[in-house]
């Protein structure tokens, strides 16, 4: 669930046929009817971690181990993982997320860089759940990965 304003204001839905199958979508657990208040974040950082952008080779560290991150975006094979430098250790009760666009993502980073409010950190009960699927737009119908190894201390 939004942070701490992150996303812009919304504005209310009109009341149609669209808005109507939603809402029965939403009472059998199809859909989510205050989904426009969420977003959609790889948890990076947990309480206690450090992470730090980059390594020379433009990864991610946590707690000095670099992340082979497959998923994410950036311009080039040649970009680091982000677009500014930052070292943060995540606080107690708090989450690091952040985008796979890298570059286009009001992420952890983006909020911290940028001097929000809450540092970029992301309170532990604002997660809901974990994302499984893209619906929309239906041409990217798809599962979403979860990425184990990039967090599995052997493959670091």
């Amino acid at each position: 669930h939004d942070p701490g304003n992150w996303l812009p204001p919304q504005q209310p839905v009109p009341l149609n046929l669209f808005s109507a199958l939603d809402a029965a979508l939403t009472v059998v657990g199809l859909s989510t009817g205050d989904s426009n208040d969420h977003l959609v974040k790889r948890v990076i950082g947990l309480p206690g971690d450090t992470v730090v952008c980059c390594t020379a080779g433009g990864q991610l560290t946590i707690n000095d181990v670099p992340l082979d991150e497959p998923y994410i975006q950036v311009p080039d094979s040649q970009s680091p993982a982000t677009k500014s430098p930052f070292t943060v250790t995540v606080p107690d009760g708090k989450l690091w997320v952040m985008g796979d666009n890298r570059y286009n993502s009001a992420d952890s980073a983006f909020h911290y860089l940028n001097g929000s409010p809450g540092a970029g950190f992301v309170p532990i009960n604002r997660v809901v759940g974990r994302a499984v699927v893209v619906s929309w737009p239906a041409n990217h119908w798809g599962w979403l990965g979860n990425y184990p190894e990039t967090f599995t201390p052997s493959a670091r």
